[in-house]
């Protein structure tokens, strides 16, 4: 039955799923100062997701003292598989690493600006989000993205988070901005070699593995609860339109 249901919302999502794969931002990146830019807002995208992760983890699992056992184990295993890959998979190199802190390699090794999303990181763990959201100095649509992501974060249960993880979140890399990448990758090794691997990296474990096993869950926590199916939807399509402006704020520089 919820395969029906996972059918269908992949159905109602493919309009705003293709508005965003096609969308401008991609023929900006036509070099290397083009990709700078684009990977000095993205990287806001890569850092919030794992806030969505762990919230998740959070809900699914027992992150307290006593331990206890929560939920389901096939949830707690989806979940503990998905953060064991994002928080400590592998660099080029083979060296442990997170998702996150490969890009601000890659970012580092391109020459990218890393002190302001630092910046801002200090002062979002020392205050409430929001307030650090919104007395930041970033672009408005960016910090729209953020605040949809903790929104959902913080204050949505559990299905409404696992939908915008895999549905809103995950494999949403299109084939030309590979072939553009590979493109600067040929005329910059030495500055690009880091983040080719990081994009083929992603494409890999969570375009592949990762998206089945973000299925599986919100299979799990949906089931056969045709309103919550209905409000995975929703925020789904919310989730695609917030990366969208996300996407915007980069070509509006």
């Amino acid at each position: 039955m919820s395969n029906n249901f996972i059918e269908s919302l992949q159905k109602n999502i493919q309009a705003q799923r293709e508005l965003l794969l096609q969308h401008p931002v991609y023929k900006s990146i036509n070099d290397l100062n083009g990709l700078i830019q684009f990977s000095e807002k993205h990287v806001y995208a890569v850092w919030d997701f794992m806030s969505l992760l762990k919230s998740l983890q959070r809900d699914l699992t027992c992150v307290e003292l006593p331990w206890r056992p929560v939920g389901t184990a096939d949830t707690r295993y989806l979940i503990n598989e998905i953060v064991l890959g994002e928080e400590s998979d592998v660099d080029e190199h083979g060296v442990r690493i997170s998702h996150f802190e490969l890009y601000l390699k890659a970012m580092q090794q391109m020459g990218a600006d890393t002190l302001t999303i630092q910046a801002f990181l200090s002062q979002a763990i020392d205050k409430n989000i929001f307030n650090a959201i919104e007395n930041a100095e970033l672009h408005p649509k960016v910090k729209s993205f953020l605040n949809f992501t903790f929104d959902v974060a913080i204050n949505q249960p559990a299905h409404i988070k696992a939908a915008v993880f895999t549905f809103g979140r995950e494999d949403l890399i299109p084939d030309m901005f590979v072939e553009i990448l590979r493109e600067i990758h040929q005329e910059f090794p030495e500055k690009v070699s880091t983040f080719k691997y990081y994009i083929e990296r992603h494409i890999e474990v969570d375009g592949d593995h990762h998206s089945h096993l973000a299925l599986e869950m919100v299979a799990q926590l949906c089931g056969d609860d045709a309103q919550k199916w209905s409000e995975a939807e929703k925020f789904s399509i919310e989730s695609l339109k917030q990366r969208s402006l996300l996407w915007d704020a980069i070509i509006d520089r």
